[in-house]
């Protein structure tokens, strides 16, 4: 334990055979952080205490840039998954638990029941391949942006600790110097947006899924109206942030928004109110005069159940599944005033 041997009495490095694997299991996490796998630390321990092996140590393989988060106190760790979820704005459910403490893996199984836990064996020269075996960490593709993942992550840290010194919203959202770009589907961005059409949960007001030939499909076809929103600000690039899909609707002049998924690390930052100002510039370009929105309810997106409420819709009954329809008059629109400085929409 770094509490009680101290740095120099780590047993990591060549030399034992304890040391070679602990340094073989680090390079694989490594690897995973390099395929864009978030690392976070849930240590019960003084913070000092808990940070010196990765600032200290010369044989560390993972040093302290590689975590998105780092949370050591003596806490309970479920106390301190449930802090790192939030300050990473992810579910629990897409938090993996590795501990080689019998004690604390029963008790996160017992409080978190959504955190994957595997049993590690008490080798640890087989940590990497339990891990592995479990396929936790699977994915179809890698994209640009999991690669740049953890310094996202990391950077969104940085600005929630500038939102909690900030007075008055307004004054936070105005400091970040935000700018966004929407533009069509392409190939280039086509496959990460299949990625996040087929995994965003919270901020999905459809989840419906498609294959990366369906997004082509809604890319080739005239009569959409298709985003891919990226967010920039002074901490960096946050990425792709949004993804809108918009069709001809049942009644002609009106498109019913199929698609509008967005990433939970810009919440509140008036990404939505921005996006639904392109979309109906665009939907007015085309002779539009209405949108339709479509809510349908999972389990997990009742986040965004009051999405179209709160941008200005009206209630317009349901559709053929029972899911709510809501209604945006063009004609009656006024662009939402927002603190994003530069909105590009190139057709």
């Amino acid at each position: 334990m770094i509490g009680d041997d101290g740095v120099e009495g780590l047993v990591l490095g060549q030399g034992s055979a304890a040391g070679e694997a602990f340094i073989a299991f680090q390079e694989y996490v490594h690897q995973l952080s390099q395929r864009g796998i978030i690392l976070a630390v849930c240590s019960k321990n003084d913070e000092t205490i808990a940070l010196s092996p990765f600032t200290a140590h010369p044989d560390m393989v993972l040093k302290r840039p590689l975590f998105a988060a780092f949370v050591a106190n003596w806490a309970d760790k479920a106390t301190n998954l449930r802090a790192i979820a939030e300050q990473l704005n992810i579910g629990l459910d897409a938090l993996v638990f590795a501990d080689d403490n019998p004690f604390e893996r029963n008790l996160v199984r017992a409080e978190l029941p959504a955190v994957a836990v595997p049993e590690l064996p008490e080798d640890a020269a087989y940590y990497a391949q339990c891990l592995a075996d479990a396929g936790y960490f699977e994915g179809i593709r890698v994209t640009h942006e999991d690669l740049a993942r953890t310094g996202q992550y990391r950077a969104n840290a940085e600005r929630e600790i500038l939102r909690e010194s900030t007075s008055d919203l307004p004054t936070y959202l105005k400091s970040l110097g935000m700018q966004m770009r929407a533009e069509p589907f392409d190939p280039v961005g086509q496959a990460r947006i299949t990625q996040l059409i087929n995994k965003t949960n919270q901020f999905n007001l459809t989840t419906r899924r498609y294959t990366d030939q369906e997004v082509a499909a809604a890319m080739a076809d005239p009569g959409a109206i298709t985003l891919q929103v990226r967010l920039t600000d002074k901490y960096g690039d946050n990425g792709m942030i949004a993804v809108v899909i918009a069709k001809p609707a049942r009644r002609s002049n009106e498109l019913i928004i199929d698609t509008w998924l967005m990433s939970c690390r810009v919440l509140g930052r008036q990404v939505e109110q921005a996006t639904l100002n392109l979309l109906v510039e665009e939907a007015r370009r085309r002779g539009c005069k209405a949108l339709i929105g479509e809510f349908r309810p999972t389990a997990k997106n009742a986040l965004v159940r009051d999405h179209y409420v709160t941008l200005g819709f009206l209630a317009d009954g349901t559709d053929d599944g029972g899911n709510s329809l809501w209604r945006l008059s063009l004609d009656k629109f006024a662009p939402f005033d927002t603190f994003i400085g530069v909105v590009e929409m190139q057709t």
